[in-house]
């Protein structure tokens, strides 16, 4: 299918669009924006929708989706331009400009992106930010929601909770993340383990192809609508909005928070949870959290263990569940708190409960600069093993760390590993996932603090899941392995990384990229790479 043919803009407002824009036609790249102005052929709209590196408002654009703060140093490098659409033939239209004129397109919906893949690149490269494209439809009556790529988790939760208070959808925890990305990764939250994750729920797509098709989950095929729920993002094509499936909660959910230090035996009882957490009813949601904390000694610091956890009903029923099962938790109603589904929302994701409407604030959390990495337990690891990894939480480099830990089980164990892209379900006791973080102001030393998440990593080694050692892709970690980003990249090459994420369904992601992007226009560090590239060049 070619893309339309607009009437031609009058060549003089090309000239001045860009001279407004801070950009002459002696630049090297002017003709892609030529390109683009020619198809959007309103003015008022070019300078609502592209913004380029001398426009005053390039910065502001570019840093407002950052969470990353690693990634908006003076040295990172910069895109060509921003291009920000305000409707579906904006989209189609930079995509056309961008392989017409040799851009790489970064697509970008939140920001949350952990190794900066949907705004950073090392070749010249063009954003489309999908930030206007946030609306959301939630119809209660077929318990279905349709949300836009551009939307965060908090908005879509707020609109859900705005209709009603007993329907929910499984996603994760941090309000501020763009739907587009956490569901083309899997993404999951504190309803996993009951309704599995919300790519598992997720029932139809628009997307637009690289030849610029707008598609359905019909016209897309079973295939392609099979990859982009867990493939990865900015591989497939330009996914625009998502059809949901929405869940039933009750009125009531009870949360709970229980803190162990290590001189309250922390080490004990999270060796004990890995027996147990799993096996608990579905309703019931676990994680742990390991941190380093002020000690009750002034000026000394000691690791602690967060245990928290929500049950899809009272807190009397919850209470007599974990003193049956897990009574070396040491759980009593002042740990507990009864709340609605939303509340819940705010409770896990750090914010005041005072008011919902913080959830449509995407500055109401610090941003700092970090590395994560991730893993997947598979047997209990003995005692002597959780001292190792709380001793290393002790350390300099780890005072803004965390070991994020949820429990696995329930759905995620009825589920096969094939049903998606999203392979690692039964068989998991836990994901595990380092972060470590440091402010921007510390992005000099930087390197410190990516060593030791590193010497984490290698220190759980004996622990955690092998052959392949598996990762979750909405936790990107470039240590794994990297195509080629301006040349061919091998099957065999990004399998080093490719089976991490994704195990034995890494085959038919490159079987549905063959067919669908066989020239890999939609590529990253590690997207999924067609089986042979056409544009391979020449000599190698």
């Amino acid at each position: 299918m070619k893309f339309p043919q607009f009437s031609m803009l009058p060549f003089l407002m090309v000239v001045v669009m860009l001279s407004l824009s801070g950009t002459t036609l002696s630049h090297p790249h002017w003709d892609f924006l030529h390109c683009l102005s020619l198809r959007l052929a309103n003015y008022s709209t070019i300078s609502k929708v592209i913004y380029v590196q001398n426009n005053p408002s390039y910065l502001s654009v570019l840093n407002a989706s950052i969470h990353n703060t690693r990634f908006s140093t003076p040295a990172t490098p910069k895109p060509f331009a921003i291009i920000t659409p305000l409707k579906t033939s904006h989209v189609r239209s930079t995509l056309y400009c961008s392989k017409k004129h040799g851009f790489q397109l970064r697509i970008r919906s939140g920001g949350h992106d952990v190794e900066g893949l949907s705004y950073v690149s090392e070749v010249p490269f063009v954003i489309l930010d999908l930030l206007n494209f946030r609306a959301i439809k939630v119809d209660t009556k077929n318990e279905v929601a349709w949300v836009q790529s551009g939307a965060t988790l908090g908005e879509l939760y707020y609109a859900i909770a705005a209709k009603t208070n007993t329907l929910a959808f499984p996603a994760g925890m941090c309000h501020t993340v763009g739907a587009g990305g956490h569901f083309s990764g899997g993404g999951y939250g504190t309803l996993f383990r009951k309704y599995g994750l919300a790519a598992d729920n997720i029932i139809d797509a628009r997307m637009i192809d690289v030849n610029g098709r707008i598609l359905d989950r019909k016209s897309m095929g079973e295939d392609v609508f099979w990859a982009i729920r867990g493939g990865g993002g900015n591989t497939f094509g330009i996914v625009l909005a998502w059809k949901l499936k929405l869940v039933p909660v009750p009125a009531v959910v009870t949360v709970f928070t229980v803190n162990k230090n290590l001189e309250q035996n922390a080490t004990k009882i999270f060796h004990r949870w890995q027996y147990i957490a799993h096996k608990l009813p579905d309703d019931l949601f676990m994680n742990v959290w390991i941190t380093k904390v002020n000690s009750s000694q002034v000026g000394t610091k000691t690791v602690q263990a967060t245990f928290r956890g929500m049950l899809l009903g009272g807190v009397d029923e919850l209470i007599t569940l974990i003193q049956d099962k897990f009574p070396e938790l040491g759980l009593a109603e002042e740990n507990c708190n009864e709340m609605s589904w939303i509340e819940s929302v705010l409770y896990f994701g750090g914010l005041p409960l005072q008011s919902v409407d913080i959830l449509l604030d995407k500055n109401a959390l610090p941003t700092l600069s970090l590395k994560a990495k991730s893993d997947y337990v598979k047997e209990p690891i003995p005692e002597s093993g959780i001292e190792g990894l709380m001793s290393m939480f002790l350390e300099e480099e780890a005072d803004n760390a965390v070991a994020m830990i949820p429990a696995f089980g329930g759905k995620m164990d009825e589920i096969p590993e094939n049903e998606l892209p999203y392979p690692h379900r039964a068989g998991n006791l836990f994901e595990a996932t380092y972060i470590v973080q440091w402010t921007k102001e510390q992005n000099a030393e930087s390197g410190k603090y990516i060593s030791w998440s590193r010497r984490l990593y290698s220190y759980m080694t004996p622990y955690v899941s092998k052959s392949p050692r598996e990762a979750y892709v909405n936790y990107r970690d470039l240590d794994l392995g990297i195509n080629n980003i301006n040349d061919y990249t091998s099957y065999e090459q990004a399998s080093i990384w490719g089976f991490k994420y994704f195990k034995n369904n890494f085959k038919r992601l490159v079987q549905v990229k063959t067919k669908v992007d066989p020239m890999n226009f939609f590529r990253n560090e590690q997207s999924i790479p067609p089986l042979l590239s056409p544009w391979k060049k020449k000599g190698n």
